[in-house]
């Protein structure tokens, strides 16, 4: 009987994968959390063979739940679920020690499938999600500008920009300027969206990859 850990924070998207699980003849789902900072201490306790982790709990993030587990009791199996998948979010799970990487809205049974084989010690990723990721394109942007382009997706106006990054107004300008034409952007929030659509720009708050859709670029 292959043990199983929940970590989700949607009630109803919880339930419904308990349910799912507990229909099957060879999973058993012991243990429930809905919160980051209780999935190691759960996993430690209740020793899951796999452990589901939503990438956007709150409090402790799923990706950093995911490590430390990784760290903590390798033995348990991390597969990482989310609603929007992106190449740089499998990435960032892969680094964590993820075994496997789910969508949530794959159709039942993949779930079910994917404890199995994870449990069985094979790494489980959708297939077309490992060839985007192989194939995205390579950040053009340096460290600096990033950083100009992170406050600049707050909104923030350049005199703004300026200010927290310690910078003259014309200098934010030039980078901003050589930053739309590396991505190839018209406009700063064009710009925000490309660079976070492909994980150049990753969100503070983990739980806003949900609203980070992937788009293949040609």
């Amino acid at each position: 009987m292959i043990s199983v850990l929940i970590a989700e924070d949607m009630h109803l998207v919880r339930g419904a994968m308990v349910a799912l699980l507990s229909a099957e003849h060879d999973i058993k789902v012991i243990e429930e959390v809905g919160h980051g900072d209780d999935v190691v201490p759960s996993c430690l306790r209740a020793r899951p063979d796999v452990a589901l982790i939503d990438i956007g709990l709150p409090g402790t993030d799923g990706l950093a739940a995911a490590s430390e587990l990784n760290r903590k009791l390798p033995a348990c199996k991390a597969v990482m679920l989310t609603g929007l998948a992106t190449p740089t979010a499998l990435r960032r799970a892969l680094d964590a020690g993820a075994r496997g990487f789910v969508v949530k809205d794959a159709p039942a049974g993949e779930l079910a499938e994917c404890v199995r084989r994870v449990a069985g010690g094979e790494r489980v990723i959708d297939v077309e999600l490992a060839v985007a990721a192989l194939h995205a394109k390579e950040n053009p942007l340096t460290a600096r500008e990033l950083e100009v382009l992170k406050v600049a997706a707050e909104g923030e106006p350049v005199n703004e920009i300026a200010k927290r990054l310690f910078l003259s107004g014309g200098t934010v300008r030039n980078y901003l300027s050589r930053i739309l034409a590396k991505v190839g952007a018209r406009t700063r929030v064009e710009a925000v969206t490309i660079a976070q659509e492909a994980g150049w720009l990753w969100p503070e708050d983990v739980r806003k990859i949900g609203l980070i859709r992937y788009r293949t670029r040609a």
